[in-house]
């Protein structure tokens, strides 16, 4: 299952879920759009904490 099923189905669950993608291939498409697939934030790897944090505060704290 790719990512854009994966999002698909949580949200589905839970439309409220906030959902961040990861990849270490900075060519993917759904990196360079990604709130239009569902995700709240995106993170290449590798990447260190704090980016990770950040991200993770950013989505917690907004309203995608």
């Amino acid at each position: 299952m790719g990512e854009k099923e994966s999002v698909k189905k949580i949200l589905d669950i839970n439309h409220e879920a906030k959902v961040i993608i990861t990849s270490g291939y900075s060519n993917d498409p759904i990196l360079s759009d990604y709130k239009k697939y569902g995700f709240c934030g995106v993170v290449t790897k590798p990447y260190t904490f704090d980016q990770l944090y950040f991200e993770i505060a950013m989505a917690i704290n907004s309203s995608c």
